[in-house]
């Protein structure tokens, strides 16, 4: 489908702004001198990546923990007969940003994103109810032991292969501590770095339009972002099936709690892992280490299982497939979408 429209050229600048996007005010200019094209060529090749719905944005990838937000995925227990409509509900929350189906009796899994100042678990409360789920776990990062989507779009990397994990994917400094205090301008700046990128020769120049002030000073605080651990990196996001990654699961796996760390870390160096987190556990869930897997094909994320239990002598484990995605977005930070729901569900019922 889309993806026949890519050449090796295509597939070679998508890993480029996937994994080293250059956060320069100039950055069309120097991918195109990492691929010897010209600007122009850089910028026609993403905008067809776009149209073909491979590419979904590029943009700055904060750390919701870091701006004070507090995160957890959350997996339900929902009527099968039931669950579209459940999910269809829970997307009109702005800080749900990835949905799915998922063929497990914990059916229906989410991540739940509230703002600085708002009561976590009241938001759980209100979500809980309107999946009408028969139960729902939350279930907070314990540990993190790796993030960050990168497809290998070339198709070179095989599915067992192990990768060093990168700086901006390794732990953060933020799953424990309430967030730093942002000004204003800072907002203002994240609001306008977590929009896509344009494609045109002076990307953030034309966005630091809307801030009054400079391309040049708005990479500036993006880079300063980078520095604090606010931000992760710039990058694109994928729509993985368009781009050919068709296959989605999440192994969860029971470790022993003396090995934890150790487990983790292993299972975080494969490359076809994209997340490694620690989570709590319950009597009707075992699994205290999740791994999120994306390959070509079913028969790939199978592969790196098994390389994974091999490598870690951890046999027991559940691969829970994504059946269908509901939602997959980037939870956009201090919007006014979150006092609109929040006035809506939780305020005071009026006498």
């Amino acid at each position: 489908m889309a993806t026949k429209v890519l050449d090796d050229l295509d597939n070679q600048l998508l890993n480029e702004v996937q994994w080293q996007f250059p956060l320069t005010r100039y950055p069309y200019n120097e991918l195109a001198a990492r691929l010897n094209i010209s600007p122009a060529e850089v910028i026609k090749r993403l905008g067809a990546a776009k149209e073909a719905g491979v590419l979904r944005q590029l943009s700055a990838i904060f750390d919701t923990r870091a701006l004070g937000y507090k995160s957890s995925l959350i997996a339900a227990r929902v009527d099968p007969d039931k669950i579209d409509e459940a999910a269809e509900r829970l997307n009109a929350h702005p800080g749900i940003s990835h949905n799915y189906k998922r063929n497990h009796e914990f059916n229906l899994w989410y991540t739940l994103a509230v703002p600085p100042g708002s009561s976590f678990d009241d938001h759980v409360r209100v979500v809980h109810r309107l999946s009408e789920a028969r139960s729902t776990r939350v279930l907070p990062t314990l540990k993190l032991f790796k993030i960050g989507v990168k497809l290998d779009m070339t198709g070179k990397r095989k599915a067992t292969e192990k990768a060093e994990v990168e700086e901006n994917e390794k732990p953060d400094i933020w799953i424990h501590s309430p967030g730093p205090v942002l000004s204003e301008q800072e907002k203002a700046a994240i609001r306008v770095l977590q929009e896509d990128l344009p494609l045109v020769e002076e990307p953030f120049d034309l966005e630091a339009e809307t801030l009054g002030t400079t391309g040049e000073e708005l990479v500036a605080t993006a880079q300063d972002f980078i520095k604090q651990k606010l931000m992760r990196r710039f990058a694109a996001v994928m729509n993985h099936r368009s781009a050919g990654f068709k296959a989605n699961a999440m192994a969860v796996w029971c470790v022993p709690e003396d090995r934890i760390d150790e487990v983790g870390y292993r299972m975080a160096s494969f490359a076809s892992v994209s997340h490694c987190y620690r989570r709590p556990t319950y009597d009707d869930w075992p699994y205290s280490i999740f791994t999120m897997l994306h390959g070509r094909r079913a028969s790939d994320i199978e592969a790196a299982v098994q390389a994974i239990s091999e490598d870690t002598g951890i046999a027991e484990h559940a691969l829970l497939w994504s059946v269908k995605e509901y939602k997959k977005v980037r939870v956009r930070y201090f919007t006014p979408d979150w006092d609109e729901w929040e006035s809506y569900y939780l305020a005071p019922p009026t006498k």
